[in-house]
């Protein structure tokens, strides 16, 4: 008799289990910051707009520099987890100063003090970022090493949707206090560092790794290799095509969603993201990860098109859920090639150059969007994205075989 083969439930049961502890715990610390900060992030754009009177340019300029200052701190941190052989320390530091100055957006009163708040807690996240993805390639198992990535990027984007869902609560109950909400989001954020404390130890490193003393001088990043490079211009292109969510946030408020609601935009995005990342990070361990990859990418061109061409709620809220579900489909899969093209020694170095790159992207792609918004309106803006998008699936085409290859970096 043939004994029967798993379901695939009891599969993703079974991994689940397998992955590591500190994983899971790095999965927590990611969901109470995100909880705090899209708390905060939610609000923001409309928070700028309405109360303090900055234009849609002003809040596209003001979300590419705050996320262009994480990337380029990224590089950094990344690089010094490298020389220092220690990722947690910089892990601490980055969710540290983040929860330090959250109080500072409820005490803001002008943009340029937002600016401040913002740039600093982004500052935070650059010293944090790639310093705890090297963290989470070296303590997977290369067979899980997507299963772990989408995992932590589940849970990430479970506190990414639940950040909104309080902050429509609390606006509710405050009958729209912004500040006093901003107050309430600093809380989660001293949780996220506590659980990084306690929860999460670092690994005992091999001895049979190559010393690194000086990880950004040329001849260390030659290391890095011709596919690594490739993930890196692919990730760039895709980048610009990929604008900050804050744009998602206005397209809401211009189709009529009342303040209150505004948070709901996250919460769709953040709800198909969290559901697809885990699964998708499991499939990229077992199937083609150009295929994942290029279905992420087309998920991401009808999304634009569908927020291109809708005026009303119910095709703004299709065109976020598909944006959310592109995201399930390439963040933790790109993070994962990462890691698996990058010698170990310098994996802190790649996430960092990785995130520098594609920060600077970030910042092109959001000041554009914002120009586009005021200059030709919304439509014209999604309809940019969408063409970038399609150049995006066009290298991954070409590129299928470079990125079809898998590393053992360990």
């Amino acid at each position: 008799m043939s004994q029967e083969s798993p379901s695939p439930s009891a599969t993703h049961t079974s991994m689940s289990r397998q992955i590591p502890k500190g994983i899971w715990a790095l999965g927590l610390v990611s969901l109470f910051m995100d909880i705090s900060s899209e708390m905060i992030h939610a609000l923001l754009p409309v928070y700028l707009v309405t109360a303090l009177g900055a234009s849609a340019l002003a809040v596209g300029v003001l979300e590419g520099v705050a996320e262009a200052t994480a990337s380029v701190t990224k590089v950094f941190s990344g690089a010094l987890s490298d020389w220092l052989g220690q990722r947690k320390v910089l892990a601490v530091t980055g969710y540290g100063l983040a929860a330090l100055v959250k109080p500072l957006f409820p005490l803001a009163n002008s943009v340029g003090l937002v600016f401040v708040a913002r740039f600093v807690d982004r500052i935070g996240k650059g010293i944090r970022g790639a310093p705890r993805d090297a963290l989470i390639a070296d303590l997977s198992p290369p067979e899980m090493r997507g299963a772990s990535f989408g995992l932590r990027q589940s849970l990430d984007t479970v506190g990414a949707f639940l950040g909104p869902l309080l902050a429509i609560g609390l606006m509710w109950l405050t009958a729209d206090q912004y500040k006093t909400v901003f107050w309430i989001a600093s809380i989660p954020a001293f949780f996220a560092v506590m659980v990084l404390l306690v929860a999460v130890k670092e690994p005992a490193h091999s001895f049979t790794q190559r010393k690194v003393r000086m990880p950004l001088r040329r001849s260390e990043l030659r290391y890095l290799g011709p596919n690594y490079w490739w993930i890196v211009v692919i990730a760039t292109v895709f980048t610009l095509a990929r604008f900050s969510e804050a744009f998602l946030v206005l397209k809401a408020q211009d189709s009529g969603l009342a303040v209150m609601f505004i948070p709901l935009v996250l919460v769709i995005m953040s709800f198909t993201y969290s559901l697809s990342a885990y699964p998708v990070g499991v499939l990229a361990d077992r199937t083609d990860r150009p295929t994942l990859l290029a279905i992420g990418l087309i998920l991401l061109v009808v999304a634009d098109l569908v927020l291109a061409r809708s005026s009303g709620l119910v095709g703004v809220g299709l065109g976020v859920a598909l944006w959310g579900l592109h995201m399930g489909f390439t963040q933790g899969l790109l993070a994962t090639l990462v890691a698996e093209t990058a010698p170990a020694e310098l994996r802190g170095t790649a996430f960092g150059m990785f995130n520098l790159v594609t920060g600077l992207a970030l910042l092109a792609a959001s000041t554009i969007a914002g120009a586009l918004w005021d200059m030709a309106g919304s439509a014209n803006t999604f309809l940019a994205g969408a063409v970038f998008a399609i150049v995006a699936l066009a290298l991954v085409i070409i590129q299928r075989r470079r990125l079809r290859e898998r590393g053992d970096c360990d």
